[in-house]
């Protein structure tokens, strides 16, 4: 008669079966503990994408919005995967340590999401990626903006209204937080960059002495 020897090994062993890893870009079944199969581990880029949020601010991502990588992203956002933050923050954190001196930062900060899509969604996306990056560069996070005014989705605008959506839906928390520190600002996609440039603009009015920001996909250049 087979006794068990180890209950945890066999709970995991039974989870396993029932819910296997499956690769963060592909969805096909990887062995446990892993993040990515070796096909798409393999094609991750090796450059790192560099943008300008508006008002001259840069901004660094690993990997470009198409394809697996836009549809990991979505799958978090809006698939409720809160567990994807943390591979895809360290590909930021990558692609940040290539591009910025991490040491030079005084603090990490996210933009926000208002309290109704908070509610909807249970997490804000891009505080988890900031949190997670923080946790692989030893870099201080900081919750420094709120989104009190709910706007339109950037996404669902025209490129021509969306400085305007985000005119006036943020402000800073506490102008000691930031005042006199340089920050990165975290996001899980650039675009147009009117959703970084008026973090950023908010920031550097409350005191910030610099700003700059990572995402985890940035659209085509």
């Amino acid at each position: 008669m087979h006794t068990v020897s180890d209950p945890k090994k066999l709970k995991d062993r039974i989870l396993a079966v029932l819910f296997p890893q499956r690769c963060l870009f592909c969805r096909s079944i990887i062995p446990a503990g892993s993040d990515y199969c070796e096909a798409c581990a393999k094609k991750l880029p090796e450059i790192v994408y560099h943008k300008y949020a508006v008002g001259g601010v840069q901004c660094c991502s690993p990997l470009l919005y198409k394809d697996e990588y836009a549809a990991a992203v979505k799958r978090m956002k809006y698939g409720g995967k809160k567990d994807y933050a943390r591979p895809l923050a360290l590909l930021a954190a990558g692609a940040a340590a290539r591009l910025y001196d991490l040491s030079s930062f005084d603090l990490v900060t996210c933009v926000p999401m208002h309290r109704s899509s908070l509610r909807r969604r249970h997490f804000n996306q891009a505080e988890e990626l900031a949190k997670e990056f923080c946790s692989f560069t030893e870099l201080k996070y900081v919750n420094t903006l709120e989104k009190y005014k709910h706007n339109r989705p950037q996404h669902s605008m025209r490129r021509s209204e969306r400085a305007s959506n985000v005119k006036g839906v943020f402000r800073i928390l506490e102008k000691s937080l930031v005042r006199g520190k340089k920050v990165l600002l975290v996001d899980d996609i650039i675009t147009t960059g009117n959703t970084l440039g008026e973090c950023a603009r908010i920031l550097k009015k409350a005191g910030c002495s610099d700003v700059s920001c990572v995402t985890v996909c940035c659209t085509e250049m």
